[in-house]
């Protein structure tokens, strides 16, 4: 059992919710990262007990196009302000992971900065992939070279090349002892080399205990990143999909075959594949602009919170903030927010307030964390399941209908009777049956007492 096995996340882009230029300057030094330290109050206040924030080094924009992995952008503000960041996270008892973009540099890293200068005779030409010095690119350097995703801004590093290998490890060593960090999500882990990943999960071993290595995987088998040689979790896209287009579609059965299909990828125990679910994120529109029923927020969140894995929360939409995708641009979906215009919201805002609520179950069950799957009942429009530990159970049951509908649950287990988590109220086994009405887009977790309980880790 591992901190990360209880965590609920919450996923904060900081150049945007600072309000940081689009563009860094190369001017002075902006302590902007200061002005986001409210926000670790209200992580807590919303039952969140974990932190993935990023990108936070130097770079040229969005912040994807690495010049300094040893420098916090200076829009953000100096290395003095991420310690003190980390640390006030940790004196709150929140645990902080951080991205690492190990795919690419940006073209102003030192390595590339030599190879521009330098051509052919540069110690740096075999850090990058398929140097071509008889080519081209549009910012005419006279040589071409592999990128990520088709962007020439992106460099594409070679992780075969042993000193790039020992470079990035070295970097990783570094934000632990400098920073304290917890662990990191690896951007487009996806592209990753797997020798290269191997080698990054020795060193997770070898600096701290429980260092958490996270990776961005949209599509695949998962476990062939996750597994003790490699990864701890991949993000859930999968299951991302499934959340808000089986809402939309009334159709339970796509987000059911979803999870059946994770858990037999994992052997049909959670142990071994421990996914990171998210309703929306820095790269995808806002979860209440993709629903086409907003009453179904409250599903999708139930669903996210107590299915297998890990759930995490996109700042801003605790407060059901809208996001899309304009223009080919990714803005709209990383907002400069002010924390005082939502200081009341979790008595205010209905989303805010439920989202409250999940976390603090979520938090308070074992049952949650570490649960086996099973599921107990499955219509286009309803659906329950069950998490099992330790001789106990957590029973999730959600109706997608706009009409109210009367579930009969069935139920083997050892319980005579569940407490409504989210109603308060007592449902009892009968027959091996559990009769549960639900109004319409309604939800219920069951629970028995005792069963959320859980051995919350401390810092």
């Amino acid at each position: 059992m591992a901190w990360y096995d209880e965590a609920v996340f919450y996923h904060i882009y900081p150049l945007g919710l600072s309000g940081a230029p689009a563009l860094n300057d190369k001017g002075e030094i902006v302590h902007r990262l200061r002005k986001l330290e409210p926000w670790i109050e209200h992580i807590k206040e919303i039952g969140c007990n974990a932190l993935y924030i990023g990108p936070l080094f130097e770079s040229v924009g969005h912040g994807y196009e690495t010049t300094d992995y040893k420098t916090l952008d200076r829009r953000l503000g100096d290395n003095e302000d991420l310690k003190h960041f980390i640390q006030t996270c940790h004196d709150k008892n929140v645990r902080v992971i951080l991205d690492g973009v190990f795919n690419h540099t940006g073209r102003e890293f030192f390595a590339f900065k030599d190879l521009k200068a330098n051509r052919e005779q540069s110690h740096y030409k075999d850090w990058y992939c398929n140097v071509n010095f008889g080519g081209n690119n549009e910012y005419n350097d006279g040589f071409s070279y592999d990128n990520w995703g088709g962007f020439n801004l992106l460099v594409k590093l070679n992780q075969w090349n042993p000193e790039v290998k020992d470079y990035i490890y070295d970097v990783i060593r570094f934000w632990v002892s400098e920073f304290d960090i917890d662990g990191i999500r690896l951007d487009a882990a996806d592209v990753l080399d797997f020798n290269f990943m191997k080698g990054m999960r020795q060193v997770a071993n070898e600096v701290k205990p429980d260092f958490w290595l996270m990776g961005e995987v949209i599509h695949g088998e998962y476990n062939r990143w996750v597994n003790p040689e490699t990864l701890h979790a991949v993000t859930n896209y999968h299951l991302n999909k499934a959340l808000w287009s089986g809402c939309n579609e009334h159709n339970f059965f796509e987000i059911a075959h979803t999870v059946k299909r994770l858990y037999e990828m994992g052997g049909c125990h959670y142990e071994n594949l421990k996914l990171y679910n998210f309703a929306d994120n820095h790269d995808v529109e806002r979860i209440i602009n993709k629903l086409q029923n907003k009453d179904h927020f409250n599903i999708v969140h139930t669903l996210l919170y107590t299915l297998p894995g890990i759930p995490s929360i996109y700042y801003g939409s605790e407060f059901a903030i809208e996001g899309k995708k304009e223009k080919g641009s990714d803005a709209s979906l990383r907002p400069c927010l002010d924390l005082e215009d939502y200081k009341d919201a979790v008595s205010t805002n209905p989303y805010t307030a439920f989202l409250k609520k999940l976390g603090m179950i979520r938090q308070n069950s074992a049952v949650l964390s570490y649960g086996e799957y099973k599921e107990l009942l499955l219509t286009n429009r309803q659906y329950a399941f069950a998490r099992s530990f330790n001789g106990m159970d957590v029973i999730t049951a959600v109706n997608n209908d706009e009409d109210s509908a009367t579930l009969s649950i069935p139920y083997q287990g050892a319980q005579t009777a569940f407490t409504g988590e989210l109603s308060g109220k007592t449902y009892k086994v009968e027959n091996g049956q559990i009769l549960l009405l639900l109004e319409g887009c309604g939800c219920e977790i069951l629970s028995e007492k005792d069963s959320c309980t859980s051995a919350n880790f401390d810092i």
